[in-house]
């Protein structure tokens, strides 16, 4: 009796697992599946724009579907050639131009005000750290005139320094910010332990800290690098030279510099204007997320 009850328990313990293991199935492939049908619904306009970059004016107007008639790269050819004395090739090296000095200055200027911030102690910080916060809130727009008068006094207009130089005195606060709440949650046992060794406190910055916001300051290259790469309205104001546009503004310019717009080369284009921001993404994908999420660093 006992043996057999011993046995009605052992197989109602199996049907249980299985029944388990059924269900854990079925609700991931539910997941998954949900997954996935939400993705295509947010790539498909990628998709579509990769698929129109071989259509026809007429075929980009009247269907939805984004595979093509026909895999054709003129206009890939012709909208690199554009339609002035420049290939996009100018554009990219100067939007790289300006990419890269201006995530340099960003990433030393942000660390360095947001490692004051959580720091160190001195008069006014509450304060001060109040007002870099609130300036978050204020719209770029209404900045603008009294920048463009500074810098036009500065005899920086058509060059590149006012899309560099402010980010060399921390102004992008929301980075500042994003690194303030990251060392916050960094435990200070190693740099007591520095400074008993005689570290000062930039040694302690650069051995101790750095290393620990890596994910935080990949981030920042990130959001800046892509940030960047969209800005428009900053080159539209600062830059009048077409030999100095970005690709912000050449992609504007083939839009607007003849009466019929061949949408296929000014899509075929768009593409290729995606792939910087695409790759810096991808291969930082991991640091950018864990970077994006924490405060802190776990365990």
């Amino acid at each position: 009796m006992s043996q057999s009850t011993t046995l009605e328990q052992s197989a109602a313990s199996d049907n249980y697992a299985a029944r388990e293991v059924r269900r854990a199935r079925i609700s991931a492939v539910v997941r998954y599946t949900l997954l996935v049908f939400v993705g295509l619904i947010m790539l498909y306009p990628m998709i579509w724009l990769i698929g129109a970059s071989f259509k026809t004016n007429a075929e980009v107007f009247t269907e939805i579907g984004f595979w093509p008639s026909k895999f054709d790269f003129a206009a890939y050819a012709k909208g690199w050639k554009t339609s002035t004395e420049y290939t996009f090739a100018t554009y990219f090296l100067n939007s790289f131009a300006i990419i890269v000095p201006k995530v340099i200055v960003t990433v030393i200027s942000c660390v360095l005000v947001a490692y004051a911030f959580a720091r160190f102690e001195f008069w006014g910080k509450k304060f001060l750290f109040s007002v870099m916060v609130g300036t978050m809130m204020l719209p770029l727009i209404i900045l603008r005139l009294p920048q463009y008068l500074m810098f036009k006094e500065f005899g920086w207009i058509d060059t590149y320094l006012p899309l560099i130089v402010p980010s060399a005195f921390a102004t992008d606060t929301f980075f500042v910010f994003m690194l303030v709440q990251f060392l916050r949650g960094i435990p200070r046992d190693m740099e007591e332990a520095a400074q008993i060794d005689g570290c000062n406190a930039l040694q302690l910055l650069w051995y101790i800290l750095v290393p620990i916001l890596k994910p935080a300051i990949i981030s920042v290259i990130v959001f800046q690098f892509i940030w960047t790469m969209n800005d428009f309205m900053g080159p539209l104001i600062y830059l009048s030279t077409v030999e100095k546009y970005p690709v912000s503004l050449a992609l504007k310019m083939s839009i607007g510099a003849t009466e019929e717009v061949e949408w296929a080369s000014v899509i075929a284009i768009s593409v290729v204007a995606l792939i910087p921001s695409v790759v810096i993404f991808f291969l930082a994908q991991r640091h950018f997320i864990e970077g994006a999420a924490s405060s802190g660093i776990k365990g």
